[in-house]
Formats: structure tokens, sequence, C-alpha cells
């Protein structure tokens, strides 16, 4: 049986393929603010919770969504090669774009050397420059992180963070990371956390992207 629009056939019986794309959604995390669902990190775990984090894609890409500190900390990232220690050191580097929402005070492009890391663990990958996201019931900030071939066994582990966030002035800050974990074992997981608080809320997605 063929399917038909507007007098054209598009598809007939035996004949019929759908492409699904190549970003493939694995996993969810969400916390919520204000009650038992606020968290003290989200991690994603190879073989834990249906998680999918190995040579299966050859690059993973996060996405947050209206994430949140309980004190407007700054979010960080830590990965493991066990499973259960994040303690994996690297290299990055960060510059941001900075914009008051009044237009009086801060507009400007920063290399940001304090939140450099050399060889060592958890790097920024936002709220950076400005100390933190703005502590309000309607501030947040969404983005992605973008890992490449996480499993390999031969190259460093390279990732590009760009993050746009409410900031504390208030205003906005585009935070741009990359950098690249110092180690040749597979990582098989990453954990997202804020500095100096226990509670964070907000949409962690985990998706793979398949090989050409």
């Amino acid at each position: 049986m063929a399917i038909i629009s507007n007098a054209v056939t598009i598809a007939d019986a035996g004949a019929f393929s759908v492409n699904l794309g190549s970003l493939v959604h694995i996993k969810t995390i969400t916390g919520l603010e204000n009650n038992s669902e606020n968290i003290a990190s989200m991690s994603f775990i190879h073989g834990a919770s249906s998680v999918v984090f190995n040579d299966t894609y050859p690059i993973y890409i996060v996405k947050f969504i209206n994430v949140m500190s309980s004190s407007g900390q700054n979010f960080q990232m830590n990965a493991t090669t066990d499973g259960s220690n994040f303690n994996v050191v690297g290299t990055s580097t960060c510059f941001v774009g900075e914009h008051s929402e009044d237009d009086s005070s801060v507009a400007r492009l920063t290399y940001s050397t304090s939140y450099d890391v050399a060889n060592a663990a958890n790097p920024y990958l936002f709220n950076i420059n400005k100390g933190g996201l703005r502590d309000a019931s309607d501030s947040g900030a969404s983005g992605e992180v973008i890992i490449f071939n996480p499993s390999n066994t031969t190259f460093m582990k390279h990732y590009i963070s760009t993050v746009n966030s409410m900031s504390e002035y208030p205003g906005s800050t585009q935070n741009h990371v990359a950098g690249y974990f110092n180690t040749t074992s597979a990582l098989t997981g990453i954990r997202f956390n804020s500095i100096n608080s226990n509670v964070m809320h907000g949409t962690i997605k985990l998706y793979g992207l398949k090989d050409s």
C-alpha cells in the first residue's frame, strides 16, 4: 500500500524506510528544586542504570537544561576510569562573554586565566568569571559539553563545552571551556557537581552520536 499526500506518492510497500538520525538519547537525570529530589551530583557511569558510555559511540554529548545549585555555585566536571573514583586529571582553558541585564556595568569578552586547570582534576564548566550563577527562582544555566572518543586507549580525551547562564550581577554569561583528560585509559563515566554545595537541580541529558 502506498502513502500518498497531495497526489504525490511518498512511499510504497516494501520501499519505506525512516532515518532515525545520528543523535541517540541514552539517559536523563533530573533533580527538582526544594524537595527530596535535590541531588549532590549527576553521574553517567557505563553499565549503571542503562547508561552507555564506551566505544558504542565515538562522541558523547551532554545537554544541561536549566541547571542550578542551591547557593549559585559554579559547576565542575569529573571523570572516572574505574566507575567509582572521579579523579582523572586534565588540562583546560576558558573564556567568557558577559553582558549585564541593565546594560550598565559589564559588557566584555575575557580570557579567564584563574579558571584554567593545569593537569588537575575537577575542571570548571560554568559559571566562570563572575563567581556564580544568580541565586534566584528564575535563574539557571543551559548548554552542552561534547566528549570525544572517551574509550580510546591511545589518545587523551578531549572535550568542548559551551554554556550560557544567568549570572549574579545579573546578566548573561557565555562560558566557553575546552580541554582534555590526561589519560590513555578508557573513561567509564562522567560526573557533574557544583562546588561548595551538595545540592543541585535541573535536567542533564546524555546522548551518543553515531559514527558516519
